[in-house]
């Protein structure tokens, strides 16, 4: 791929993203045998099919979900340069944060909510993913930021510094009808109960099933999940007990509709801001991390 051609990466965007080249070959006035032919060129620059065939639809292979990345990336850095040029936003700001799958959304929300309010300009890019998938990024500054609820692993090859959040304790939610049968002798009540966890990688699932351990009881694992909001519409919805952050109890009950069943004050979720620098500079950066600091976990 020495010689990239971008009207070839720009055909293949269009067809990842529309789904079909003919849907494609309308949006960009072309025939399908032309964006059809291109796209091969594309994949013998690359060395290796992009699409494979799925029914009537095309569907990106390992390669092309790569590709793909890559080109969102290269044709959203094409817009922000068109604006600066015409002198629109030259003063914008763009803040790219990596926010770990396990991390409630709520939590991701209230921590980065301060960049709205911030004097300069600025946008928000959030990439949601795994930690090691989001660290690589940052090591290649493609991220700014990594909110994350662990710690850089020792031995870690990338060159990045930790900055504590705050923590909250955990607690347990139900549906409305089912509260009244596991809030009496919580947390004894929740032996034997129905019970959707995060998934083993999770720092939460650690520390919930050191404590089931240390307490001697035993729910039922009957889901797990690596997105914390699909794991709490689930959870309201009423197929299980279901943890999450205290300090967000509220937003929960008023979103989810659920309620809390018992706060387990033995077990705490840490949350982690992440950066390349070991002293933040980015006064946007600073403000968020002062402000979790200060208000979000406070009193946690």
């Amino acid at each position: 791929m020495r010689h990239l051609n971008y009207n070839h990466l720009q055909y293949f965007w269009s067809v990842a993203n529309e789904g079909s080249i003919v849907a494609a070959s309308e949006v960009l006035h072309l025939t399908p045998q032309t964006i059809s032919g291109q796209l091969k060129l594309l994949e013998e620059s690359v060395g290796s099919p992009l699409f494979q065939r799925v029914g009537r639809g095309l569907v990106l292979t390992d390669t092309g979900r790569v590709v793909k990345r890559y080109a969102d990336e290269i044709f959203a850095l094409g817009g922000e340069l068109a604006q600066v040029v015409r002198g629109g936003e030259s003063s914008l700001q763009v803040l790219h944060v990596g926010i770990l799958d396990s991390i409630p959304k709520l939590i991701a929300y209230r921590i980065l909510q301060p960049a709205f309010a911030a004097q300069e300009s600025i946008r928000l890019v959030c990439t949601e993913g795994a930690f090691e998938d989001l660290l690589a990024d940052l090591a290649v500054h493609r991220l700014d930021l990594v909110i994350s609820d662990r710690p850089i692993p020792a031995g870690a090859r990338v060159k990045a510094f930790t900055h504590p959040l705050g923590k909250s304790q955990i607690a347990i939610f139900a549906k409305p009808a089912a509260l009244r049968r596991y809030r009496n002798r919580f947390p004894e009540s929740m032996d034997g109960a129905p019970i959707l966890m995060p998934t083993h990688g999770a720092g939460l699932r650690r520390e919930l099933e050191d404590w089931l351990d240390r307490s001697g009881i035993e729910p039922r694992c009957i889901a797990e999940f690596d997105d914390s909001a699909l794991l709490k519409v689930f959870g309201a919805a009423g197929a299980g007990l279901f943890p999450a952050p205290a300090a967000i109890a509220s937003e929960i009950e008023r979103t989810y509709g659920a309620r809390v069943v018992g706060v387990i004050e033995e077990v705490e979720e840490s949350y982690l801001a992440i950066s390349p620098e070991r002293r933040v500079k980015h006064p946007v950066v600073m403000s968020l991390i002062e402000r979790a600091r200060d208000q979000i976990f406070v009193d946690e």
